[in-house]
């Protein structure tokens, strides 16, 4: 009996028929049920009798080479699927009930039965870490495993992530490679193991994206709370809203850039887009690092924006449309003037920067403030990252979209 492999289980006088999933003991049967639901079943006296074999091998016992021997079909594309690990590519640990991340990418497509025929499909492994864990690192070592994998001739890249950072990922990926094909971050808010798991939908709706028209740098996430729509959010305008539920990744500002109907499995784009093909494989990877992002709170310690002397460059969260105590504004001057680029960002979801309204604003501005308009604090975050290593005008580079970051205008979305 592998993973993949259509089985019926028996125990206790109750039957059990579906896909049998992957399982971290020899003691558990781990079965996604024909509704949808995932159930772990003690294989202690049931009976498993084998309905049908998986359509693929991916263990590689079929006297093929160590590692993926999945079956290839020419006519179909080739998707890379890159593995960072997060819950997506979790699973329960029966022994102590956490979740954690081990597995590969090959261990996903075991996982998930339903990518089988959809693509062609090669398994790297970046990282195995949870998504808190990211660091600007693994972020160039990610854009490097991309660029070879698209080099190498895949149609399209699908990054399984962890959802608690995707959003600073994604972003980062866009400012580091021009793309002839699509990139679509996917995770999942919750494990494979849990009845409620989103990690079925959500990859096969990414290899769908990674299938399409658009060459960004995407993420895929659930629409709805119901396994119906999968949203494409553009890279660099994504945010995590929520903590728990399936839906819980919004585009700012706007409507998502596209969708994908689970069942009919149609790609649709509401805005234009970077089509397949229309810009040449590049890579940019390099960042500076010594960058901080500071949110402005009222009373805060002055002590916090002092500690930013040493920085190359500050991303301020600052309050409505990017103001901060006018105690503070003579210090920034300070900071500007020693070589830190200082970039101004809203703690406000929807609207922008506008710092010619009040007096503080236009301080800021003679303080040498760089305005972010409506990017986000994260964005211009890793944004300030790249161009302090690869632009020789920092202030130009931020307030120029390179990758749907920022728009010229904010206007009113249906």
């Amino acid at each position: 009996m592998d993973s993949g492999d259509r089985i019926r289980v028996e125990r206790n006088d109750v039957r059990y028929e579906g896909v049998c999933l992957p399982s971290t003991d020899g003691e558990t049967v781990v079965l996604k049920l024909d509704g949808g639901y995932n159930v772990g079943i003690d294989r202690t006296g049931a009976a498993i009798e084998l309905l049908e074999s998986s359509v693929y091998d991916i263990d590689g016992d079929n006297g093929g080479d160590d590692g993926s021997a999945i079956e290839t079909d020419p006519s179909l594309p080739t998707i890379s699927l890159l593995s960072t690990g997060g819950t997506i590519a979790s699973t329960v640990d029966y022994r102590t009930g956490a979740v954690t991340a081990q597995f590969d990418a090959e261990d996903v497509l075991r996982a998930v039965p339903d990518l089988a025929g959809r693509a062609n499909y090669r398994g790297r492994v970046v990282a195995n870490i949870l998504s808190e864990n990211m660091t600007p690192s693994v972020w160039r070592d990610l854009a490097t495993a991309v660029y070879e994998e698209i080099e190498a001739g895949a149609d399209g890249v699908v990054v399984m992530h962890g959802t608690d950072t995707m959003q600073y990922t994604a972003s980062v990926l866009a400012f580091m490679l021009d793309t002839p094909v699509p990139i679509v971050f996917t995770g999942s808010q919750r494990s494979a193991d849990r009845p409620s798991s989103d990690n079925v939908m959500n990859a096969v709706c990414a290899v769908e994206a990674a299938k399409s028209d658009c060459a960004e740098v995407l993420v895929c996430m659930h629409a709805t709370e119901n396994d119906t729509t999968c949203a494409l959010h553009r890279g660099t305008r994504v945010r995590k809203n929520h903590t728990s539920r399936r839906d819980a990744f919004e585009t700012v500002g706007s409507k998502p850039l596209g969708t994908i109907d689970y069942e009919s499995e149609s790609v649709t784009f509401r805005r234009e887009y970077t089509h397949r093909g229309e810009s040449d494989l590049a890579i940019t990877p390099e960042l500076n690092t010594d960058v901080e992002l500071l949110k402005i709170t009222p009373g805060m310690d002055r002590a916090l924006l002092e500690s930013c002397a040493e920085k190359d460059g500050l991303v301020i969260e600052g309050t409505g449309l990017g103001h901060v105590r006018t105690e503070f504004i003579e210090y920034i001057d300070e900071l500007t003037d020693t070589g830190t680029a200082v970039v101004m960002t809203s703690s406000c979801l929807e609207g922008r920067v506008c710092d010619r309204v009040y007096d503080t604003g236009r301080d800021l501005l003679d303080a040498g403030v760089i305005e972010g308009e409506d990017m986000l604090p994260g964005t211009a975050m890793v944004k300030l990252m790249w161009a302090l290593e690869n632009s020789d005008d920092v202030a130009s580079t931020m307030q120029t979209s390179l990758a749907g970051e920022r728009t010229d205008r904010s206007v009113p979305w249906t």
